[in-house]
Parts: structure tokens; sequence; C-alpha cells
């Protein structure tokens, strides 16, 4: 990974943007080692691929953990339906917003590279301590406390803080590694160069493509291994696809385009302790001169004129300082509206992995007379239809939309959003009709008490929610990457893809405070919509309440987005 900055006036243009030479060089990044990074041998899609195949791994990694963790925090961990979605909340809360620092970290100070690297190390570590924590349990990996399944022996406290110490490790991992790897990515194409614009667009569609696809493998795989074979080797698993994963990222070393900050672009963060540490100096230098004596007051007046001039020089710099510092908060306070009305997306996002989940395992789940599918395995149809909707999107639906707009992606960033954020609220309200008919059918078979029998109820019922999730994500969740990755400031835009995860960080930790919230209000007055027989709760009113509250959220998007102003293109200043 190189060092210093690419910052001859001859090879850039007066207003800091990349330019392309005779030779066909990108002169704003280098190469390995350095030197000025020739298009020939470097970027472009052929090192987009070897980062392509390590977010595949990363994401394998992590939803090989996440995708099925509320079977393993209600079987061997032994809590409740409650409790657990909790803590799944609140850990997805911290994974998700550790990328605001992580970013901070990468633009400031690491770069990009090295981030990927550190983090991707602590995700090996991380999951293999996962895996070793299984070791420590003395009870059945079938067993459950929920659901009237076998009781579990109670977990050791030792077993409970290497389990929770290796999944906060992993969290911290993903902190470092999602704001970087992705940014890195599109870093490979030049915004200025034509050909390569366009290329840079179709990354963020296709990037997304492939990490589905090796996500919906982990969800049928991994989840089929956890539940009949074992947690250890179901948590291994991941730490070995990652091991291999760090080596797919060293080899494309020599092919990597790398930006080089110069020392003014560092990140919002440390611009703003820069410039407060600047102005308690000034305020030191100043404070003296009004405590002083007379005899030291002549002494200062005595030298007025060199003494002011110096305090001069450093206003000014003060002045530029934060002249710059506010266009970046400015440009990043900007993006907050649309940021903040997408907070209950995350929130419906996030119960695809909790309660959609523990809703499974009630229905009937086999497919012939042998098989039998793992709750966490419906979450397959997300990636799937990810997988193949992509495809159609972005060579189907963009054209024809391209001759109907004549915006080049077809439709705007915020608009490709909002129609994420319709079909959201659509598979919640289909959420709510199907599990309203799922307990019908278990009151009508008298098995209101009896959860350990599944529900007369094809686990196929399911599918059309995941669907219209994994539709809604091709919209809303490349949206996002897309709108905040290229609105804000370029310097920052770490931070931005940043921000786009911290919606989630932030939705998951609404989610865990509804759910506990709602738990406690309902169980002192009866019944919890989430009792651990499912059949005596009342998932359906909570799906309600999140169509409710998106529906409410919609609106309030589509009057922010109707006024946004785009950062580069004028043709598309406002979202029509």
């Amino acid at each position: 990974m190189p060092s210093g900055s690419a910052s001859d006036p001859l090879l850039s243009r007066a207003d800091g943007s990349s330019m392309e030479d005779d030779d066909g060089i990108d002169v704003a990044a280098v190469d390995h080692r350095g030197r000025p990074a020739p298009r020939a041998s470097t970027g472009r899609w052929r090192s987009a691929l070897f980062i392509i195949a390590v977010e595949i791994a990363e994401r394998f990694s992590f939803y090989g953990v996440s995708a099925n963790l509320i079977s393993y925090l209600t079987g061997p961990l032994g809590e409740s339906n409650a409790k657990a979605a909790s803590a799944i909340n609140a850990w997805n809360g911290v994974a998700q917003l550790l990328p605001l620092l992580g970013a901070a970290l990468a633009d400031s100070w690491l770069g990009r590279y090295r981030t990927i690297l550190i983090a991707s190390l602590l995700y090996i570590l991380g999951l293999g301590m996962l895996a070793l924590s299984t070791l420590l349990s003395s009870g059945n990996h079938k067993c459950s406390n929920t659901d009237g399944g076998t009781p579990c022996s109670p977990p050791s406290g030792l077993q409970m803080a290497a389990f929770y110490t290796s999944l906060y490790l992993v969290a911290l991992a993903q902190g470092g590694h999602k704001p970087c790897v992705q940014a890195f990515g599109a870093d490979q194409f030049d915004a200025s160069h034509p050909r390569e614009a366009v290329s840079r667009s179709s990354f963020f569609n296709w990037w997304y493509f492939g990490i589905c696809a090796g996500t919906a493998v982990t969800l049928v795989f991994l989840s089929y291994i956890q539940d009949n074979i074992g947690w250890g080797l179901g948590f291994g698993i991941p730490c070995v696809v990652m091991a291999c994963a760090l080596a797919v990222f060293l080899l494309g070393t020599r092919t990597y385009r790398y930006y080089v900050s110069d020392g003014k672009q560092r990140s919002l963060f440390a611009r703003t302790g820069e410039a407060f540490a600047t102005w308690r100096t000034k305020r030191r230098k100043l404070s003296p001169l009004a405590a002083s004596d007379s005899h030291e007051a002549h002494r200062a007046a005595t030298s007025v004129p060199e003494y002011s001039a110096q305090v001069d020089e450093e206003e000014q710099g003060v002045v530029i300082s934060n002249a710059d510092l506010i266009e970046e908060v400015k440009g990043v306070l900007r993006l907050f509206p649309i940021w903040a009305t997408c907070l209950i997306y995350a929130v419906a996002f996030s119960q695809s992995s909790t309660f959609f989940t523990k809703q499974a395992a009630t229905l009937d789940r086999h497919v012939g007379k042998r098989v039998q599918v793992p709750p966490a395995a419906l979450q397959s149809f997300i990636s799937i239809t990810i997988v193949l909707f992509m495809p159609i999107y972005d060579r189907a639906i963009v054209p024809l939309a391209r001759r109907c707009t004549g915006v080049s992606s077809g439709i705007t960033m915020l608009q490709r959003i909002g129609v994420g954020m319709v079909l959201s609220l659509v598979s919640m309200v289909v959420a709510a009709l199907v599990e309203t008919r799922r307990l019908r059918i278990a009151a009508d078979a008298g098995l209101a008490d009896l959860p350990k029998v599944p529900v007369p109820m094809s686990l196929w019922w399911m599918v059309p929610q995941y669907v219209l999730f994994g539709a809604a994500d091709v919209f809303t969740m490349v949206g996002l990457q897309e709108f905040f990755y290229d609105q804000v400031p370029d310097k920052l835009r770490s931070i931005g893809l940043a921000l786009y995860l911290s919606i989630f960080g932030i939705g998951s930790f609404i989610s865990s405070g509804l759910v506990s919230g709602i738990d406690k209000w309902t169980s002192e007055r009866g019944q919890s919509w989430f009792s651990n027989n499912l059949n005596r709760g009342h998932l359906d009113y909570f799906y309600w309440l999140i169509a409710a509250l998106s529906a409410l959220e919609l609106v309030v998007y589509v009057f922010f987005a109707v006024t946004f102003k785009y950062k580069k293109k004028a043709a598309s200043a406002t979202v029509g």
C-alpha cells in the first residue's frame, strides 16, 4: 500500500479532479508502489472482481452467523423469543453503527486497503472464537426453551462471556470491513472517464447481485448444518471462508488503484477535532495578554507588530479550516432528512432474520417425505429474488425507463429508494395477513396450546413476504448505497457508505426498543405478542404496527425527496 500523495500540479487539475494524460494514466490514483496508476494495468473490472469476491465471502460469513442466530439464542443458550430478538437487534445495531468509526479511521489514518486488511484479520479471530465457544456447551444442540422443544441445560457464565465477546468482535470487524470494501471497489472506476463512469454505475448493481448470490447459498447450506449437524461446524465454516477471502484480496494488491489523501483530505471527524484544537490554541495564546501586569503589558506592546502578524496568520488559517469544515458538514447534514425517513424501512428489514424465522419454525416445512427445510433457509428467497430480478432491472427496466425519463440510470436514486419503500410496506401487510391465517388454522386445529406440533399450513405461504422484501432491496438497498456514496462530499465517501449502514444500525435499535417495550406492556396485560408459544402470541399485531409506521414514513419521505437538490447533476435537480 503506498504512502504519500500525488500532488504534482502538472498532473492534476486545479479543482483536484482526476484527468487522463496521453499515456492513459489516471493521475488522481496511484498503483501499489505509489506511482500514477496506468489504466491498462490497474483498476476497472479486473480489480473490482477481486473486491467483489471478498465481499461475497464476507457476507457469507456474516450471514452465516446472523441469519440463524435466533435459533441458537432460543436453543442452546435458552433465551426467550422476545429477549433473543432484542439481543439480535441490539447486536445488529452495533454492527451497523461501527462502520462510522471504521470509515473515519480509513479516511483519516489507515486508508481503505489497510482497514480492509485489519478488519479481515479481526473477522477470522472473531469467527474462530465463536466456533470454539460452542464447544463449551454441554447440552443438546437441538434443544429449545421455546415452542415446547426439548429443554436446554443452562449455559455456563464462561460460555455466555465467550459467545458475546466473539459475537461483538465480529461486529467490530464488520465495522471496518463494510464501509471500505464497497468504496474501494467503486474507486477502481474513474468517474471522470466516460466508459469507466458507466461501469461504475453498473458496479453497484452487480455488487449487490454478487453478495446476494453468496448469501442465498449461505442461508440454505449453513442453516442446514447448524440445525442438523452442529453449531461448531456451522460457525467454523465462515471462519475458513473469511481466511480464503483475505488471501484473494491480497492477490489483487498489484492491480488496485489507490487514492491517497493529501494532508487536507482527512475525515469529517478529524477535521472537526483539528478546528477545535486550533481554536483552543488561539485562546490560550490570547489569554495571557488580558491577565498580565503593566510590565508584561509593556513588553507585549513593544512586540505588537510581530505578534499581531502571527495572530492574523493563525486566524486566517482557522477561518479557512472552518470554511472547509462547514462546507463538509453542510454536505453531510443535507442528507439527514433522507437518512431519517428510511429508518422504519430498516425496522421492517430486521424482522426477516428474527420473527419471520420463528414464525416459519411453527409451520409444516416438509418437502416430500424426507426433506425438512430449515426455518432460516426461507431467507434465501430474499437473495434469490435479488439475483433473478437484478439483471432484469439492469438490462430491461433501466433502458425502458431511460427512454421515458431521459435519466441515464432510468429513474433517479431517490425514486428508486421510494419504490423499494412501497414494496417493503406491502411485504409487512402480507406478513400480517399470513400470520393471521396461521393463528386461525392453529386455533381451528386445536393447536393453540400445542406449540411443538407443526401447524398444518405449508411454509410456502411465507414465501411472498420474502420475495417482496427481495424486490424492495433491489430498489432501496442499492439506491441507498449509490445515493450516500454519490451525494456526500468526495473526500467523505467512506463515511457516506457508513451513513447508509447506520440507517440499519439505528433501525435495529428502534426494533429492539419496540420489541422490549411491547413485550413488557402486553405481558403486564395478559399475553405477550411475542409469547414463546407463538400460537398464543400476536405477531400479526406487530406487523400491522410496522406497516402503519412504514406508511407514515413514506409520506414524509416523499415530501423531502421532491425538494432534494442533487449535488452534481443539474438535470436531476429534483425528483420528478
